[in-house]
């Protein structure tokens, strides 16, 4: 049984490989990330941090060129090796705060979904004043009641991110728990906490996978928005968000500054986009035939 299991979990994977490999622009966004997860992970042997806070005045403002391939900022730092070292904090805020919300969202979601009544009205009660709340508001009240600073930063995110995973999750689980087999499960004396695990959870992480994967765009905006404002990552700590701060004075001298920071922001935002589309047509069955 066990072998029959893993070969149909291995079918539906190619199934859906097979599917994705159908967009050419999520393919595209997911090579895109790939690369450059690698070079984050491998920053320190591509340029050493030191370079990152090395200051030197006479390499100030430097356009790019082939010992600065993205040139230098005011404190003549290479851009370069601060964006390197800055997506290693943008992108982790971004899989952090996805991983922490799916977490606590998904617990909260599956409790109203599968109980429902005094559960499920008391859980979606108190997301709905969360989420009548617009997200930059809600986190910009927390960060504001906390202080700035990174790890503010992510508890905002995190805080904000979890309405939309419980609501996202409670939806996939009603469509499930009226299901047959659940039924089974039950009357076979199954704990409701194994039926959970091995029947309820499997059969809903699609759109969670596929609600995770575009909500990664938006925490990374987000969050770099609000080092931008000076309420996330501060300097001098390399953040894509922190150095479009920086950049805003020397935008007609320098445009540099800007141009690669931005870059960063827009290319990883739309990989992801584009990967949360693929996934969505991968997994819809109704669109494999």
């Amino acid at each position: 049984m066990t072998d029959q299991t893993n070969t149909k979990k291995q079918s539906q994977l190619k199934e859906v490989w097979r599917m994705y490999k159908k967009n050419q622009t999520a393919v595209a966004g997911l090579v895109f990330i790939l690369i450059f997860a690698l070079l984050i992970l491998f920053a320190d042997f591509i340029v050493s941090y030191d370079i990152v806070t090395e200051m030197n005045a006479a390499n100030r403002l430097n356009p790019p060129s082939a010992g600065n391939i993205f040139g230098t900022d005011q404190f003549g730092r290479d851009i370069f090796a601060r964006i390197l070292h800055g997506g290693r904090i943008s992108l982790t805020i971004g899989f952090a705060t996805a991983v922490v919300g799916v977490g606590v969202g998904g617990l909260l979601g599956v409790a109203a979904g599968y109980y429902g009544k005094w559960a499920d009205e008391l859980i979606m009660r108190i997301m709905d004043v969360f989420i009548c709340i617009p997200s930059i508001l809600l986190t910009l009240a927390i960060i504001a009641a906390l202080g700035p600073g990174i790890e503010n930063l992510l508890l905002a995110l995190i805080i904000g991110s979890i309405p939309g995973y419980t609501r996202i999750v409670r939806a996939s689980i009603l469509t499930i728990v009226e299901q047959d087999y659940i039924e089974a499960a039950r009357a076979g004396g199954m704990s409701d906490f194994r039926i959970m695990i091995k029947h309820v959870l499997p059969n809903a992480i699609g759109p969670v996978i596929i609600f995770m994967t575009g909500s990664l765009s938006g925490m990374i905006l987000l969050a770099a928005a609000l080092s931008f404002l000076g309420l996330g990552v501060r300097p001098p700590r390399p953040e894509w968000g922190a150095m479009l701060s920086e950049a805003r004075d020397f935008m007609r001298t320098a445009p540099h500054m800007m141009t690669f920071p931005g870059l960063a922001i827009v290319f990883s935002a739309l990989s992801f986009n584009m990967i949360g589309d693929g996934l969505r047509d991968a997994l819809d069955p109704r669109l494999k035939n």
